[in-house]
């Protein structure tokens, strides 16, 4: 019963941000070339919803479904080298697929079946970081 729950909220997800069109290459193309203000205005709106969220869940210790308790540690920027070279890597990413990880699935779903590819790239991100984390400067 959990999993049916992340797959509405997922699939509910993917239909705001089609319908938004977040999603959008177009959208997308426009906001890194500083010709509309429709992804700006997105992001003007998710960050007050996020740091709102982040702080109701600090101050109200809710637990997930699965009864753990929510954690959200503190973090250290340090040098802040491994952030600039983590939101380059991204930003590249992002501005060569036209999308950002979350809505990559919507995008398959919506018919832009060249989008596997990139789900396929970010899946072998993820595991390569996973497989080589112990190397990698913290």
């Amino acid at each position: 019963m959990p999993l049916l729950i992340y797959l509405v909220a997922g699939t509910l997800f993917g239909f705001v941000i089609t319908k938004a069109e977040v999603i959008s290459w177009f959208r997308i193309q426009e906001m890194f070339r500083f010709q509309g203000v429709h992804m700006f205005g997105v992001f003007a709106t998710a960050m007050p919803t996020a740091i709102v969220t982040v702080q109701a869940l600090k101050r109200m210790r809710l637990r997930a479904l699965g009864g753990v308790p929510i954690v959200i540690p503190p973090k250290s920027l340090g040098s802040g080298a491994r952030y600039i070279l983590g939101g380059t890597i991204f930003g590249l990413g992002w501005a060569l697929t036209g999308a950002c990880p979350g809505p990559l699935f919507a995008l398959l779903g919506s018919g832009a079946g060249v989008m596997a590819a990139a789900i396929a790239a970010a899946m072998a991100g993820t595991w390569s970081y996973a497989r080589f984390r112990h190397l990698l400067p913290h």
